[in-house]
């Protein structure tokens, strides 16, 4: 088979059209979630929730968080493994859902406490959707863990019955997520064989980055391991082996300026960031402060087909302001470039409702 030559500009381009984080944009959360296959659900204040701030990039202003919880609790999306799909993909996870908890080795866990798991089920199923602080611990062989879930029994519990098909996430509130019964949220779909399925959510994920690593380690909490799909491609100094999608090759780009998500589509898989975009970053917010470079929670600056920056900063709800910083320039942006940015930071900090302090 022919490897496809592509100039890094080109590499990069596929990757930000395919992120569709070029200059058109998708109609509604729908089309924009399936045309990057999933949302990452990070509930992070610091700036906004992943989620959230993901749907601003693409939708601009007109974006508004009750748009995803609407879309959620309609079963126009599911959550799985803290990431937002369509509907319309869910018969690409049944088989994986079946044998989670072999596969994860949770199901000695969960056999020890089956009268706690049906607990659980019935009391949801006879009363209602539920958060984890209306269910009682009724464990009776503790969640073992030598880190912050040690003892969580009901959280713990709720996240394998979810893993494993029998929940579904129905909304939240607060930071807490509201549970139901899989078989009253999930459209009825066929279960689609686990190889096919593998290799349908490979092509999912491709479509969705546009040029990816060949490399089974592309995305491990999405998909793991990748079927080798699309075309095999290489980049001219860049090393490594890739594949693109077929369908991104030779179309036009129009490219834009956009702050993003460290959990953004597009970040999706470091070594890919660096390699295409020669982009230094890492996120911070669990590094000790006077070890960060970047900042707790730095958002990558995108400008057209090239990641040019960082900015550093915090939403303030409680005194209304959006204080920036810093603003790292990976070299030095011209007047353009610097007048785009702080146009996006101050479009940003409106949609948050918050008025931009610079410190």
């Amino acid at each position: 088979m022919a490897v496809i030559s592509l100039t890094r500009p080109e590499a990069r381009r596929i990757a930000v059209r395919a992120a569709l984080l070029d200059a058109t944009a998708p109609n509604d959360v729908l089309e924009l979630v399936q045309g990057i296959a999933m949302l990452r659900v990070e509930l992070t204040t610091t700036i906004a929730p992943a989620a959230d701030h993901s749907c601003w990039s693409r939708l601009g202003s007109s974006y508004r968080p009750v748009d995803t919880e609407r879309a959620l609790s309609e079963g126009a999306l599911f959550e799985r493994g803290w990431m937002l799909r369509p509907m319309s993909d869910l018969g690409l996870y049944l088989a994986g859902m079946r044998t989670w908890a072999d596969r994860t080795k949770t199901r000695g866990w969960m056999d020890d406490n089956a009268a706690f798991a049906r607990s659980i089920l019935d009391r949801i199923a006879d009363e209602g959707p539920k958060t984890s602080r209306d269910i009682p611990d009724e464990a009776v062989a503790p969640w073992p863990s030598t880190g912050w879930t040690n003892n969580r029994n009901v959280t713990q519990m709720l996240e394998c019955l979810h893993m494993a098909g029998e929940l579904a996430v129905v909304g939240r509130t607060g930071r807490l997520r509201i549970w139901d019964l899989a078989e009253r949220v999930f459209a009825p779909v066929p279960e689609v064989p686990a190889t096919e399925a593998r290799r349908i959510r490979s092509e999912r994920l491709l479509t969705a980055c546009g040029i990816m690593r060949d490399s089974i380690a592309v995305s491990p909490t999405e998909l793991h391991g990748t079927v080798p799909v699309g075309e095999p491609a290489s980049i001219d100094g860049v090393p490594g082996r890739w594949r693109v999608d077929p369908a991104q090759l030779d179309r036009p780009f129009d490219g834009r300026t956009a702050l993003l998500s460290p959990f953004d589509r597009l970040m999706t898989d470091p070594q890919r960031v660096a390699r295409l975009f020669e982009f230094d970053y890492a996120l911070e917010m669990y590094k000790p402060a006077e070890t960060r470079v970047w900042g707790q929670f730095a958002l990558p600056i995108l400008h057209g087909d090239r990641l040019v920056g960082k900015v550093d900063a915090r939403s303030e709800r409680d005194t209304g302001r959006f204080v920036v910083h810093r603003v790292h320039e990976d070299e030095p942006f011209d007047r353009v470039t610097r007048a785009a940015v702080d146009r996006e930071i101050e479009s940003f900090a409106s949609w948050l409702r918050l008025r931009v302090v610079r410190s």
